[in-house]
């Protein structure tokens, strides 16, 4: 069965674009949820997916959409196995529009040490 994608534009303030500052993500910045987010992330080549999506924090709670850096991530260098699978039958995914550099890990994501 095939499905689509609600957002297919990575948005302005999107972590996983090289030039943003997480804590100018709009909407009260929390690092602690952001850090939580890593149970998102799955183990490169697994067959075993996380069960669980990154949603884009420009959706209100109830009306979720993926997170399109994080998508992007997932079925190119993330490697999420089954992700990739479940795209396959997805209509919009040629749609999807990527805004600059993309860090290539979760971890870098995460607002950068102060010293």
């Amino acid at each position: 069965m095939s499905w689509k994608l609600r957002r297919v534009r990575q948005c302005e303030k999107c972590p996983w674009k090289v030039s943003t500052n997480p804590h100018d993500i709009p909407d009260g910045y929390s690092e602690a949820l952001h850090r939580s987010l890593a149970r998102t992330i799955a183990e490169p080549g697994s067959l075993v997916g996380t069960g669980r999506a990154m949603a884009c924090h420009e959706h209100p709670r109830g009306e979720e959409a993926h997170c399109v850096g994080w998508l992007m991530n997932q079925i190119g260098p993330g490697n999420n196995i089954p992700l990739r699978l479940q795209i396959r039958s997805c209509e919009n995914i040629d749609a999807v529009t990527l805004d600059g550099p993309q860090h290539e890990r979760f971890e870098e994501t995460l607002p950068k040490e102060t010293a």
